[in-house]
């Protein structure tokens, strides 16, 4: 299993802007971001396929959030933009181990690597 430290979690105003961190001990062909708040379920934020060099984001995100990363930090980041009230949840990064020519999967149970999660709040 991979080690995943998240970082930059905190509280922001709607329409601001944070950088999440997640630092790991060693890269997967597939890193994500997933989120939960409370009473729901773990959901997919965005993910990045560092050999095919695709990243997938979901629908509620796309153009606000982007995923990158930088394998000679061993660091994957999640810039985060426009931020809403219904962005407010903790953060979670995990490593899938897929192939080098498989998509990221969509679902968190593909993911056998997590951290401990970050704190994101928005106010309004």
């Amino acid at each position: 299993q991979v080690q995943l430290v998240e970082s930059g979690g905190g509280l922001v105003q709607v329409g601001g802007s944070l950088r999440l961190s997640c630092a790991f001990s060693h890269r997967l062909n597939c890193m994500g971001w997933f989120r939960q708040s409370p009473g729901k379920e773990r959901e997919g934020v965005a993910s990045i396929q560092d050999a095919l060099g695709r990243s997938y984001y979901d629908a509620s995100v796309k153009g606000r959030f982007t995923i990158s990363q930088d394998n000679a930090k061993n660091t994957v980041y999640l810039e985060m933009n426009s931020l809403k009230p219904e962005d407010t949840a903790i953060y979670y990064c995990a490593a899938a181990p897929v192939s080098s020519s498989s998509a990221c999967p969509a679902s968190p149970i593909h993911y056998n690597s997590w951290g401990q999660g970050t704190q994101v709040t928005v106010s309004s």
